[in-house]
């Protein structure tokens, strides 16, 4: 079909009543399928969190003893017993010196409303195993020292006295209870008679008392979940143990074994409110999701003495700020000592964020993510309500000639202010081409980050790079296209030819449907006028891959051969004999087996002529291989984590293969396929045939 072809095909297919549709969409062939987690809840439990933005990490236990020092060796933290290789026994002897005589919860929470949070996390059981609360399950807990009161109880009443939340970090992990498996590898303990249910018995129990005893908590924070003996059928009763418990509680997502390594976000299907990026800020942001990054001041979470390498109070600052454009939380440790005091360095820094806090809070408690893409010289947040839009500009680097350029905003605010102590706020402002000009006083500058508010009556235009969003680029029947962002008074027009949009080009009302081939080029106008760069993507009509001829009859299942090793990628397997092979009745691993990389080959049935998406989720690494060609490949040592990749397949049998390892830890395969734009579902067991 020629391109003109196209073109009076794809007008005949526009719809009329044309809205953008929204900014979730599959990935392309090839494409990485972005990990998500829970949608935003609709019953507003995380109202609170999200209008936060800041809140206080605490990591205390009898760690703190040692200060990070086991023998001369000054490396250590809350993982003291494992990476020094304590024994039990000698660990327990910790308990007759943990005596926090200079606790004062009062204190604590002071500290932290000073400095502009809103809430606490503590933890109530780190993986050692110890509790700071008074445990009916065990004497493991801080009953047991010469302190013998409990340490959460205080802590939990001074917030409320204070008007902070209060909430639990919890570990699935546990060192110290007998009945948790996996043991150690360097540790000379049996795990003969251990039972792992028993312990989620206890554990649940630990957590009943944790959201019964202490009153309305904030967010249980678990931790530790990514042992191979822990799964999803454990994850998701632990979820609903607390939502029954306690309704409004929010729970993160390392309730459930869905999170991808420190990047900390999950895929759907995993229980839990909100990831968890551990010592790192997402790039770009997550639209849509909530999500909380949790940092150490220096380099340790638990007090470690001879730990100087810490943070400066500019680089703390700006790291909030930075989160909060984008649309998260930012959870800040300390590692208080084992007498009960924070570090020095650590109240100094919070006392400095603290007095930047004073004056720009309003920025950021109860803010969302900015509008721009991306600032030459800082960040911006958006406060939005039925009164109107606020957008603060975070100025790190400021502008020569003391005019800011603020590029991308198409409307002018009616009231511009800055927010810095001084009789009058106003700043100066005026439209400039494609965007704003601000005039700052350089004696109201502000060396972290100058903060500048400009209001809104109604809406913002804000200039925004188009999307062009489909459920693949590959596709066999007429493929849905959509365009976005949706913005008032911004009009979206394309071309199919991948030619540059121009005022006279094609004006978007809705969704497209694609029926041959094309390039589709999109470009942003305001006011006859281009605003935005071209974004352009290629669509291909494929012709389905034939079925094989000779499956019919064959038995059900697959074919599974397996090599030992240690690796941190898959081998090239080869003509190498496999240690062992079975028949299995798909991809289920079965029990977990670490040092091992699998093969699984076989057939697989599709319904109907069409594009299929193929969504492979594997910790460690994996790749699928369809009719010999590499469709998705998922390689590396990495957690729970899913790309996905397209392939072009006729009605029938199509030959399979699904390689994949596992070093140590966590074990995941799985594979869900379905049409291009219907959601990826589970490979029924009718639909594999091996020979």
């Amino acid at each position: 079909m020629s391109r003109s072809t196209i073109a009076l095909v794809l007008s005949s297919l526009l719809l009329a009543a044309g809205s953008v549709v929204g900014s979730a969409s599959c990935a392309g062939a090839g494409e990485s399928a972005p990990a998500v987690t829970a949608a935003p809840a609709p019953d507003h439990r995380l109202d609170w969190w999200r209008e936060a933005r800041f809140g206080m990490f605490l990591h205390w236990g009898l760690y703190a003893i040692p200060a990070g020092r086991w023998g001369e060796d000054t490396g250590h933290a809350e993982w003291i017993r494992t990476t020094a290789h304590i024994p039990r026994a000698r660990y327990e002897e910790l308990l007759a010196e943990f005596d926090p005589v200079r606790y004062d919860p009062d204190a604590w929470v002071r500290m932290a409303k000073d400095a502009g949070m809103k809430y606490i996390v503590i933890t109530s059981k780190h993986h050692d195993g110890f509790g700071l609360f008074d445990s009916a399950q065990t004497d493991w807990d801080v009953m047991s020292t010469p302190w013998g009161k409990d340490l959460l109880a205080p802590l939990a009443e001074a917030c409320r006295r204070h008007g902070l939340r209060i909430c639990w970090y919890h570990s699935i992990m546990d060192w110290h209870h007998p009945d948790y498996l996996p043991r150690r590898d360097w540790e000379d303990w049996s795990a003969e008679g251990a039972n792992f249910d028993r312990f989620v018995a206890y554990l649940h129990a630990q957590v009943t008392e944790l959201l019964t005893n202490y009153g309305d908590i904030g967010v249980l924070w678990f931790d530790g979940e990514w042992e191979s003996t822990w799964n999803h059928g454990y994850g998701q009763p632990l979820y609903d143990l607390c939502r029954k418990l306690q309704p409004n509680v929010i729970v993160n997502n390392r309730v459930d074994v869905g999170r991808g390594g420190m990047a900390g976000m999950s895929d759907a299907g995993y229980a839990g409110d909100f990831g968890t990026p551990e010592q790192e800020i997402p790039a770009t942001g997550i639209p849509g999701v909530d999500w909380e990054t949790c940092m150490t001041m220096n380099d340790h979470w638990g007090y470690n003495a001879a730990d100087t390498h810490w943070k400066s109070t500019e680089e703390l600052i700006r790291m909030l700020i930075d989160i909060a454009s984008k649309g998260g939380n930012f959870l800040l440790n300390v590692g208080p000592r084992a007498d009960g005091t924070f570090p020095p360095e650590a109240v100094e820094r919070l006392a400095g964020m603290g007095e930047w806090m004073d004056v720009h809070g309003e920025a950021i408690h109860g803010t969302q993510a900015g509008l721009f893409e991306s600032l030459p010289w800082g960040r911006s947040t958006t406060r939005a309500g039925a009164d109107g839009t606020t957008i603060y500009l975070f100025v790190f680097d400021w502008p020569a000639g003391d005019v800011l350029a603020v590029p991308g905003l198409g409307t002018a605010p009616e009231r511009a202010r800055i927010l810095a102590p001084g009789d009058d706020p106003r700043v100066d402002s005026r439209p400039i081409e494609g965007g704003l000009e601000v005039r700052l006083d350089p004696r109201r500058r502000d060396l972290i980050a100058t903060v500048v508010a400009l209001e809104y009556e109604g809406t913002p235009v804000v200039y925004r790079t188009p999307r062009i969003e489909a459920a693949a680029e590959l596709f066999v029947r007429p493929l849905t296209v959509t365009l976005g962002p949706e913005t008032a008074g911004v009009e979206l027009r394309f071309t199919i030819d991948g030619s540059a949009p121009e005022i006279s080009s094609r004006l978007y009302t809705g969704p497209l449907t694609l029926v041959d081939s094309a390039r589709l080029a999109v470009r942003a106008f305001h006011r006859g006028r281009p605003v935005s760069a071209v974004v352009a993507r290629e669509f291909t009509r494929a012709t389905p891959r034939p079925a094989a001829s000779d499956v019919e009859g064959r038995e059900h299942g697959l074919h599974l051969a397996a090599w030992q090793g240690t690796y941190g990628a898959l081998p090239a397997l080869g003509e190498r004999p496999p240690d062992r092979t079975a028949e299995v009745a798909s991809l289920d691993l079965g029990p977990p087996v670490e040092h091992e990389v699998r093969a699984y080959t076989g057939f697989l049935r599709v319904a109907a002529d069409d594009a299929y998406v193929f969504h492979l989720t594997s910790d460690d690494g994996a790749r699928l291989f369809v009719d010999g060609e590499l469709v998705v490949d998922n390689d590396g040592l990495h957690g729970p984590l899913t790309r996905t990749g397209a392939a072009p397949l006729a009605a029938g049998w199509h030959r399979l293969r699904v390689e994949w390892f596992n070093k140590t830890g966590g074990a995941v395969l799985d594979l869900q396929v379905g049409p291009a734009g219907a959601p990826p579902a589970p490979i029924a067991a009718a639909d594999l045939a091996r020979r």
